[in-house]
């Protein structure tokens, strides 16, 4: 099985997730999910692997959630899950599949933990914080 990554080219952690994979070695199945849109069965199962449901997975900044009223506790899952059909960016991303699992990688160094192999260092997430040492050892 190779390594999935729902993948948002405007996101930073996105892009620095994708960014990790690759350097690790491997080569991800990229799926701009904006473009491609969801379905629900893949949706569910991604949530159940992942153990998100879709109120956890809801992005609830710089998306339209407040707007449609999707902030309420009172909203159920089932509301949160159809606006999320109609609206593929109030998912949260990236979520990515690999052998080692289904995860929500918020933060992005959340995938290292799904990865065969660490990427050799130093390694640093967007904001400057150091991942990964010159001696390749995970830090934090």
């Amino acid at each position: 099985m190779s390594i999935v990554i729902h993948h948002n080219s405007d996101c930073g952690t996105s892009r620095n997730v994708l960014a990790i994979i690759e350097a690790s070695g491997e080569t991800p199945v990229v799926i701009e999910y904006l473009k491609t849109g969801w379905t629900r069965p893949q949706l569910l199962a991604l949530f159940a692997a992942a153990g998100l449901t879709p109120r956890t997975a809801l992005r609830t900044t710089k998306s339209p959630a407040e707007d449609l009223g999707l902030l309420d506790p009172s909203v159920d899952d089932e509301t949160i899950l159809a606006a999320m059909l109609k609206h593929p960016v109030l998912v949260n991303r990236p979520i990515v599949c690999a052998p080692k699992g289904v995860r929500l990688c918020r933060p992005s160094e959340t995938v290292l933990d799904l990865l065969d192999r660490l990427p050799l260092g130093p390694l640093w997430k967007e904001d400057g914080t150091l991942m990964i040492d010159t001696e390749g050892r995970r830090l934090g």
